[in-house]
Parts: C-alpha cells; sequence; structure tokens
C-alpha cells in the first residue's frame, strides 16, 4: 500500500455474511472499500474465536484491494508465515501479544509485508517509541478487543493525537479499530487518522444481493469526515 495521508475505509468483515465471505469482499469493495479487514481471535488473547490462515487464503482471490490482517492472538511470532503465505499485505500485532514486539515487527518486516503494530485502550503511547522505525501502521484499538459492535472509548481521541506527535514525519498510517461510524469518525480523523475500520456501521442492514446499501454506509462515513474537516 503506497503511503499517503488520505481518508480509507477498511470494513471488518467480523460483521460480514460469515457463510459467504468471498462475495462480500467482492461487494464492499464494489461499494468502495480501500481495504478488508480481517479480525483473527484466538479465544486467548481475547475472549473470542473467530477464523485463522485458512480464512484468509480462501479469501485472497475475491480481495483487489489490500487484505489487512488485524492478529489477535498469543503468542504471535510462529503464526505469521502462516499468514503471509495466506495473502496478507498488511500484519498487525500487538504490543500486549508479546514480549519482544520489536522483534515481532522485524519478523514481519522480514516477510517483506506491511508492518502494523497495535494497541489495546489500556495500553499507554510509549510502548511505541521503540518500534515506529520499524513500522508502517499503528492500529489503535478504540474498544477493548475481542468482539464487534462495542461502544467507542472517547478517552483514546487523546491517545491518537500523541501517537500523532510522535509519528512526526514518519510515513506510518494511523488505524482506528472499534465503534466507528459517522458520528466518531470525524473525531479520530481530526485526531490524525487516517484509515477507518468500521464493522457494523458498514454491514448494517446490507447483504451481497443488496450491496449498494454497504456503499451508502462507506459513504456516510466518507461524507462525516469530509464536512468536519
Amino acid at each position: 500500500m503506497k503511503f499517503d495521508k488520505s481518508i480509507k475505509i477498511a470494513p471488518s468483515i467480523l460483521s460480514a455474511d460469515f457463510s459467504n465471505f468471498g462475495e462480500e469482499c467482492l461487494a464492499i469493495e464494489n461499494q468502495g472499500a480501500d481495504l478488508v479487514h480481517i479480525d483473527v481471535m484466538d479465544g486467548h488473547f481475547v475472549p473470542n474465536i473467530t477464523f485463522g490462515a485458512e480464512t484468509c487464503k480462501a479469501i485472497r482471490p475475491f480481495i483487489n484491494t489490500i487484505m489487512d490482517v488485524h492478529l489477535m492472538i498469543a503468542p504471535v511470532d510462529s503464526h505469521l508465515q502462516n499468514f503471509v503465505e495466506a495473502g496478507a499485505d498488511i500484519i498487525s500485532a500487538h504490543v500486549e501479544a508479546t514480549p519482544h514486539i520489536h522483534r515481532t515487527m522485524q519478523a514481519i518486516r522480514g516477510f517483506g509485508v506491511k508492518a502494523g503494530v497495535a494497541l489495546n485502550p489500556g495500553t499507554p503511547v510509549e510502548s511505541l517509541e521503540n518500534v515506529l522505525d520499524l513500522v508502517d501502521l499503528v492500529c489503535v484499538m478504540t474498544v477493548n478487543p475481542g468482539f464487534g459492535g462495542q461502544k467507542f472509548i472517547y478517552s483514546q481521541i487523546e491517545k491518537i493525537k500523541k501517537i500523532k506527535d510522535l509519528i512526526g514525519d514518519r510515513p506510518i498510517h494511523i488505524e482506528i479499530d472499534g465503534g466507528i461510524n459517522a458520528e466518531t469518525a470525524p473525531l479520530v480523523v481530526n485526531a490524525g487518522a487516517n484509515i477507518l475500520v468500521a464493522g457494523s456501521s458498514v454491514f448494517r442492514g446490507g447483504s451481497v444481493e443488496k450491496p449498494e446499501i454497504y456503499g451508502k454506509n462507506i459513504d456516510l462515513i466518507r461524507t462525516s469526515v469530509s464536512k468536519k474537516m
């Protein structure tokens, strides 16, 4: 993914129809998605279980934009190669999931894919200071990870501003994951974010048979941002 600060919408397929993932990926892309966000959960690092590398591999042929894989798993390093081989373009790992986040970022970069570092709501910004030169993306969780459809945690807006200041002029994206909709999107963009992960607010009311609703939902988020900037 070429670096630029334009606002990008990354629908999370955690809110899609699990029985029709491939067509859902095509539908959201055709309706304006910039990335396809895949939330991988293990039932250990987070309390839910979703899907793994085999699912990513199965849907990769249906994704023409960017496969953005968010690993909410621990341990993480031993699974990286599987997701690289499944076709991930970006792999994000959590600071809290490994005692060696610097090594994890080196490993992801070493596989030739973009490296993302993710932070839970209770994790301080200072945890990023020694890895920023190894990352392409910082994923700020604005809900506690593990489930879709949670309410946005407003205290994270100040964290986003601090991360933006810490990044400075480095070519690093700030991605927000959790509770993003037309009300919260302008807040995080004004704080410095440029990639917005949205699950239920994109998929609500739509389907593969009615993909235009996905388009309307995506446009609603984009419009909310442009009006407030």
